[in-house]
Formats: structure tokens, C-alpha cells, sequence
């Protein structure tokens, strides 16, 4: 797996701390892109999905992985056996890329599909400059969709992530 590199523990890149993964190379080549180092296909380096594996595995605090880029869907298949490494270790996967959702459900790959089956949330779309948001959670500009798969799967439709109430669990005395 080609690799730009890798953030042991963002918070920027979905909910709670996680172990991010930037895929090198990239087809988009989005003006304004925040990693312009990942679009060429041959920079980066090369790992292997196991040695990912056990850095992921390497911190219990790690609540989750993240695949982003360059494009996660350029190497489909490695991504998604990482993920499902770390879906067996009960973490939960988010994978960012420039390609709408209604592209890579449409575009029969079976490779795009293993990676779509092993995630959980998809951020999907460009990266628009002129719609640059630092009030956009988790995203860079406010086109991007947060899309909870799991409930998309289960539901038949589209359905957008959003973030939990983290009080939720607790009640409000009657008196």
C-alpha cells in the first residue's frame, strides 16, 4: 500500500482520537487541496496493510481509523482489508474521498464496494475552495457530505451522519 503518511491521534479527521491513514495519489487534484503532496500516484511511501494494522492496534485509546488522501478509492482493496483489521479490533472506520457516493455505489468495482462495506461513515465530494468551511465538521468545505453508511444500508436510502448526543444517557430527575 502506498502511503503519504499517517497521524497516530487526530481529532480533526471524525469523532474522538484516531488513527489516520493518507493514501498517496489522487485524481481530483482539487485547487486549494490541504495535501497537494498526496496526488502524485508513485510519491509516498510503500507498507504494508499489517504494519498499518499493528500501529492501529498499538494504542488503546485509538477510537477509530480514518482513511483519507490523495483518494482512499485509488487503492480500494488494501484499504478495506485495513479497515476490516480495524473493525476486528471494535474500532470504527471513516474514509474521506472526492468521489460522490452516487459514483462509487454506481460504478460496479467490486473493490470500491469491499471498501464501502467496511465503513462507516463516508465523506464524500471535492473539495470546493470558494466553499471552504471552518464551521463544517469534520469536512473541508461545505459540499462535502457526512454519510452514515451503516444506516444508509439499513435504511435503503441516504442518510447523513450526525453526531451524537453525548448526554443522551442520562435523565432528567422527575421532582
Amino acid at each position: 500500500m502506498r502511503i503519504a503518511g499517517t497521524v497516530s491521534d487526530s481529532i480533526v479527521d471524525g469523532p474522538g482520537l484516531r488513527f489516520t491513514v493518507f493514501t498517496q495519489g489522487c485524481p481530483h487534484r482539487c485547487p486549494g487541496c490541504h495535501n497537494p503532496e498526496t496526488h502524485d500516484p508513485g510519491g509516498g511511501r510503500t507498507v504494508t496493510v499489517e504494519e498499518l494494522g499493528e500501529l492501529l492496534a498499538g494504542n488503546p485509546l485509538i477510537d477509530g481509523l480514518t482513511l483519507s488522501g490523495g483518494d482512499p478509492f485509488l487503492q480500494a482493496g488494501e484499504c478495506a482489508a485495513l479497515a476490516a483489521l480495524a473493525h476486528a479490533l471494535g474500532k470504527n472506520v471513516w474514509t474521506y474521498t472526492g468521489y460522490a457516493w452516487e459514483v462509487l455505489t454506481a460504478a460496479g468495482r467490486p473493490d470500491w464496494d469491499a471498501l464501502l462495506a467496511q465503513t462507516d461513515v463516508l465523506v464524500d465530494g471535492p473539495f470546493v475552495e470558494a466553499l471552504k468551511s471552518y464551521s463544517a465538521t469534520f469536512r473541508g468545505s461545505s459540499n462535502q457530505r457526512l454519510i452514515d453508511l451503516n444506516a444508509t444500508r439499513a435504511r435503503g436510502t441516504l442518510v447523513l451522519w450526525s453526531r451524537p448526543d453525548p448526554l443522551a444517557h442520562f435523565t432528567v430527575p422527575l421532582s
